[in-house]
């Protein structure tokens, strides 16, 4: 067996494939294992912590709403309501992963620059965005709440039920900002476990105390936003304590928060564009809504607007799961180009888009054999009273997963494309593939679609359509910058 110092003077030894190498290098040189592990098993192991964090919080999500529609007389409704409130959330979600991929592709190009002093004011300008959002998020839940729903709905029950929502989402989101932001710490130092712990004890807290608030303190919707809160800050709180007590890389100076505007710039210059992309998951659910509204019947606009509240919650399983495996390939590319290691960028392109596609493609078959009782969850409780039927919802959201489903191995690949071209710091490119394929390409077929008399059968097609289309530019994106890669010095 080789000893330490022979692996690293040897050059018939592979670094990336010997065992006693990598640990040479992670533990007595404390080299970042993003610039020393073999890469496909570097993926599994990032990777692998992320998409079950974000899964679960796709899941958290589903909950809610499985939950709220089976409340009773007014689950309808509260549906309907926690629809209509839903791309606000979406915002506040988008405003923290933004934020957090600025950070991510910029303190792991540091670290692999070795700036310690820069990485310092990296973290310290990430307590003042968390802080700078959670005080904008305050004032749009104290005084545009209700504005907000009045747009989004005519009935005062929706209306009444969403803004009281949106005012303890929005109060409280310092959870979801905070959390978004600080779990890239860890996650820039490849401590992806520890954010996946973190995300896990939100998550199980959140669905506690769902049923806790919704049925046994009878709270209704106001149960549901007390449970998302709650568990938000405490994964929150866990993350904290795992980066101060974990990340040696990054020395922590808390008294000298404030803003740097270079430092900021250079989070944005990369996180804009990723807060774009997030945002425009909310335009294009906030679109989709308004859009609903030229359908003439009453019942079927009740019954899209809440089957697409439920469809999108389901879908968003297969779209974090895909976005747990970019942010890896964020961390991953932008690590190696930091250090100018070219072999290991063109393995995480390669390695990072077949693990994706594999991921989507196991979420795509659960959802085609098992999706008549995953719809069957929403309905428990429906009976002749309810706004729509119970056998219209099963049927609407079961035809939703067997048709958009379809989709998820396309979303897979231009999700993971959006991440290759986020950790070359590319700004344009992401931005435009979530451009096509979440309004471009998708609003036209749902305008024509939702002009039809099969409005419920034949919606559902916009989703595999865009991202197919949407799959021809992200593989034209990944040809231009893999001739890029030999230019690296």
């Amino acid at each position: 067996m080789l000893n330490y110092y022979q692996c690293v003077v040897t050059k018939d030894v592979n670094p990336t494939k010997n065992w006693a190498y990598v640990f040479f290098l992670e533990v007595c040189m404390k080299e970042n294992k993003m610039g020393v592990e073999r890469v496909n098993k570097l993926i599994w192991t990032m990777g692998l912590p992320m998409v079950l964090s974000m899964v679960l919080q796709a899941l958290y999500n589903v909950i809610d709403t499985m939950f709220i529609i089976n409340m009773g007389s007014e689950g309808v409704s509260a549906n309907l309501a926690l629809s209509s409130a839903f791309p606000i959330q979406i915002v506040i979600i988008a405003i923290g992963v933004g934020s957090g991929v600025g950070i991510n592709a910029l303190l792991s190009k540091i670290l692999g620059q070795k700036d310690n002093q820069k990485v310092t004011k990296i973290i310290n300008n990430g307590f003042f965005i968390i802080i700078f959002f959670y005080l904008l998020f305050l004032l749009f839940g104290l005084f545009l709440a209700h504005p907000y729903m009045k747009l989004m709905s005519n009935d005062e029950i929706v209306i009444k039920m969403g803004t009281d929502y949106l005012k303890i989402c929005c109060c409280l989101s310092f959870g979801s900002i905070g959390f978004s932001i600080v779990e890239r710490f860890l996650i820039s130092t490849g401590k992806t476990n520890l954010s996946m712990i973190s995300q896990i004890f939100g998550a199980i807290t959140n669905i506690i105390l769902d049923y806790v608030f919704i049925y046994l303190c009878n709270m209704g919707i106001l149960g549901a936003a007390y449970a998302t809160v709650i568990g938000q800050i405490l994964s929150l709180f866990a993350a904290l304590l795992f980066h101060f007590i974990f990340n040696k890389e990054i020395k922590n100076e808390l008294k000298s928060i404030k803003p740097d505007l270079k430092i900021i710039r250079e989070i944005y210059k990369i996180g804009f564009p990723a807060f774009l992309m997030q945002s425009l998951l909310a335009l294009m659910m906030f679109g989709i809504l308004l859009i609903f509204k030229v359908i003439k019947s009453e019942y079927i606009f009740n019954l899209m607007t809440g089957s697409f509240g439920i469809y999108y919650k389901l879908m968003q399983i297969s779209l974090f799961a895909t976005f747990g495996l970019s942010n890896t390939l964020i961390s991953v590319v932008s690590y190696n180009v930091g250090i100018k290691n070219k072999k290991r960028i063109k393995d995480t392109i390669k390695y990072g888009i077949i693990i994706t596609i594999i991921v989507s493609l196991v979420i795509t078959l659960i959802f085609e054999v098992f999706a008549k009782p995953i719809s069957y969850l929403f309905a428990l409780t429906l009976d002749e009273s309810s706004l729509v039927s119970k056998n219209d919802v099963i049927s609407t959201c079961q035809t939703a997963l067997h048709i958009a489903s379809i989709g998820y191995i396309f979303m897979g690949f231009n999700v993971a494309i959006q991440g290759i071209l986020q950790g070359f710091n590319k700004v344009m490119s992401p931005l435009i593939i979530s451009i096509l394929r979440l309004v471009i390409f998708l609003f036209p077929f749902a305008l024509m679609f939702s002009l039809s008399n099969q409005v419920s059968t034949i919606f559902w097609r916009i989703f595999p359509l865009s991202e197919i289309l949407t799959s021809f530019v992200s593989y034209f994106y990944l040809c231009k910058e893999w001739k890029n890669i030999d230019d690296i010095n």
